[in-house]
């Protein structure tokens, strides 16, 4: 099926997208969208995007729709066990990510990319706590190499004043600009390590062309040390980044260590004059 008619069979997605469009014209966001005629009409293709705040996507999609395409963003497992947001994402056809055990979803991008789907995803795994591009996975170089795909690159800017991480969420009428800059599709090629490395720098490129047209306040949390604002430094990023991460690892294994605790007590039901056994 030609993905330019899937306007036609798609109507939840379609849905979806007319209600966000005007909850965007609420909020008085204004886009200013250039590249677009760089997402094929057709075929499948790996969307790679920077990730400055937890609405990027929901403002990625908008070039797509210029060729009438959907995007299948590749989310956190822990959204599609929402009871809300949920079957909402599957409807979509977006695809689950679980951070402990990828592979499951990396097959399921790469089977969506040779139906010929545009599939979205943020090589940077995380928000960037600077709002500089952080490192690359090599994931959207790899998938994009098996399925014989182009990446075409994207940058955002201006979301992060929205809702981004550390700092509350915007989301009355604020009249944002954000900024959208869709680059010329990469051909994949061996090795991936190397299509990574011009995918960042193809990337880091366009980010700077995005803020050196966009108008910056000096000192606001939301605009890049390197640009005059309070937002941490890539290293200091990093460092809050590896803070973060290791508290979750503690947190984890501390419930891994009381369920442990719990299932191996040593005693038999009722043993302590407790439970069925005692009545």
């Amino acid at each position: 099926m030609d993905p330019a008619t899937l306007t036609d069979v798609e109507p939840f997605y379609r849905t979806i997208i007319g209600v966000a469009r005007t909850l965007f014209a609420a909020q008085g966001l204004k886009f200013t969208i250039s590249g677009a005629e760089h997402i094929p009409a057709t075929g499948g293709a790996v969307i790679a995007m920077n990730h400055t705040g937890y609405m990027d996507f929901t403002y990625a999609g908008i070039p797509a729709r210029e060729t009438k395409r959907y995007i299948r963003f590749m989310a956190k497992k822990e959204v599609f066990d929402n009871k809300v947001a949920g079957p909402m994402m599957r409807a979509m056809k977006h695809i689950p990510v679980d951070r402990g055990d990828a592979g499951d979803s990396y097959r399921l991008a790469v089977e969506a990319l040779r139906r010929g789907d545009l599939v979205g995803v943020f090589p940077e795994e995380t928000i960037s706590r600077s709002f500089e591009l952080k490192d690359f996975r090599s994931g959207a170089a790899r998938m994009a190499l098996e399925a014989g795909v182009p990446v075409v690159p994207m940058v955002l800017w201006g979301s992060q004043r929205v809702w981004t991480k550390g700092h509350p969420k915007r989301l009355g009428r604020t009249n944002t600009p954000i900024t959208i800059i869709v680059g010329a599709p990469i051909e994949p090629y061996e090795p991936a390590a190397e299509m990574t490395a011009q995918l960042h720098t193809t990337m880091e490129q366009m980010l700077e062309e995005a803020q050196k047209n966009y108008r910056h306040e000096q000192g606001a949390y939301w605009v890049p040390k390197r640009l005059g604002g309070s937002a941490p430094s890539p290293e200091e990023a990093n460092v809050e980044d590896a803070r973060v991460a290791a508290e979750r690892r503690a947190r984890k294994e501390q419930e891994r260590a009381r369920r442990e605790a719990g299932g191996h007590s040593g005693e038999e039901p009722g043993a302590n004059g407790k439970g069925p056994s005692a009545q």
